[in-house]
């Protein structure tokens, strides 16, 4: 899961990209040596934005690492509230990583579907894309995201890596440790203006949630450029599930909390429904990038 953010904007910029089915799928590329680590480690010094290396994901669809494991299959959901004009308004995540993948700038990701509820209505829906490389580091890398009014459909974004100048992040470090330099997460300009960065905060931490008690709970705190000074989301990662707790530091005027309350191992019917969900969005999306791009008019043809 990602920072909640309301997308307001309207602007479904469209790349044609394969999706395929994640069991018939591997990246096919060759090894290089960790540029990951070279560019997010512990003596770096913190780089603004990361860069991509393709050839440094040979198994990219097999997301396994112990604090941010995407298995086809896996739905996590999330409950808790978040302040809204003074009000407490309840808030639900389900998260479904999905059987589909699709290659982006090179490299064949994990596709995930994200519903966001506030109270009882759908607010957001989105796909989002990851990939592991070479070292265990577990990469972001680019959101096509829907918002609804009343379960309506309103209008969507996207970003993806390659395009407009959208660069990939990282969303977990393979080996993360206190003193990490803070590191990118991602980058998209505007309409999506996404700018987030994560930080380990705190290791071998205790908490516990609907579904469990945790220990050696490790918590990374994320900001972006749009986030007051000194505010962060926490975000709590139990080995071998991911995230299990959100929560915030410093004066948040949202003061998001959320637990996860459930992990279901959809069956094959559950699943196909996520997948056909994905598929639309994605249809939906495409569907400008099916026609020409707009020409100048040309004088002599009378505007014809």
């Amino acid at each position: 899961m990602n920072c909640v953010r309301c997308a307001s904007v309207i602007s479904l910029t469209v790349a044609s990209l394969l999706i395929t089915v994640c069991n018939n799928a591997r990246s096919g590329t060759a090894p290089s040596s960790g540029a990951a680590v070279a560019t997010a480690g512990a003596g770096d010094q913190e780089k603004k934005y990361l860069e991509l290396d393709p050839a440094n994901f040979d198994r990219s669809t097999t997301i396994d690492n112990e604090w941010l494991p995407l298995k086809p299959g896996t739905q996590l959901v999330y409950e808790g509230f978040h302040v809204e004009d003074g009000e407490q308004i309840r808030h639900r995540v389900v998260d479904t990583v999905t059987d589909l993948t699709k290659v982006i700038s090179g490299v064949r990701t994990v596709v995930s579907v994200e519903e966001d509820y506030s109270g009882d209505e759908l607010i957001e829906r989105e796909i989002a894309f990851h990939a592991q490389d070479n070292d265990g580091n577990v990469w972001h890398l680019g959101q096509l995201r829907e918002t609804y009014d009343q379960v309506e459909f309103v209008g969507g974004r996207v970003w993806l890596v390659g395009y407009l100048g959208a660069k990939a992040g990282i969303r977990m470090l393979a080996k993360p440790l206190l003193g990490t330099p803070g590191y990118s997460q991602g980058y998209a300009p505007a309409p999506f203006n996404w700018t987030d960065r994560g930080r380990v905060y705190q290791v071998d931490q205790k908490t516990k949630v609907p579904t469990g008690s945790y220990d050696g709970v490790l918590v990374i705190e994320e900001w972006d450029a749009e986030t007051p000074k000194g505010v962060f989301q926490l975000k709590y990662h139990a080995r071998g599930v991911g995230v299990v707790r959100i929560g915030f530091r410093g004066p948040d005027p949202e003061q998001e909390e959320m637990e996860l309350v459930k992990i279901v191992h959809l069956p094959p019917e559950a699943l196909a429904e996520v997948r056909a969900k994905a598929l639309k969005i994605e249809e939906r999306a495409y569907v400008y990038g099916r026609t020409p791009p707009a020409e100048p008019m040309n004088p002599g043809a009378g505007g014809r």
